[in-house]
């Protein structure tokens, strides 16, 4: 069982059969304290993996699966990015919110020239798709 925002509904394919829920599994190996967002690097740990990995994932997602970005506003000027593929809604990265419930519906489109402008996203953005590509690939060979 998944705790991910959408995962019930997340039947949507990449290009190599890859399911939400797949990515995820994929993922959880490889997002680490590197990959988090700097502000948020001290409270990274093994038990919150997704802390601080949010855009990075989604416009990852967004390479593999199609589909928009979109962000919740959290009130403090930073959005909160999760998925859109063909209606199906689903957020990788929800869990680092804990019980909090976030609002998919009053959400707003991101950019991911505004996202990547940020020269340390983009490079965790790199370092996080080398890496899934990378399990991918071997995932394939056996």
């Amino acid at each position: 069982m998944y705790c991910f925002y959408g995962w019930q509904q997340a039947q949507v394919f990449d290009k190599d059969g890859f399911t939400p829920c797949d990515m995820y599994d994929q993922l959880s190996k490889l997002w680490c304290a590197e990959t988090c967002a700097p502000r948020m690097r001290e409270r990274w740990s093994e038990d919150n993996r997704t802390l601080g990995q949010c855009s990075i994932t989604a416009f990852l997602v967004q390479d593999l699966f199609g589909g928009k970005v979109y962000g919740v506003p959290l009130g403090d000027g930073n959005y909160h990015c999760f998925n859109d593929v063909d209606g199906c809604v689903f957020d990788l990265t929800s869990e680092q919110f804990g019980n909090q419930k976030l609002d998919y519906e009053h959400v707003v489109e991101q950019s991911r020239d505004t996202h990547f402008a940020k020269e340390e996203k983009h490079l965790r953005y790199q370092i996080l798709r080398e890496r899934l590509m990378k399990l991918r690939s071997d995932i394939a060979k056996d």
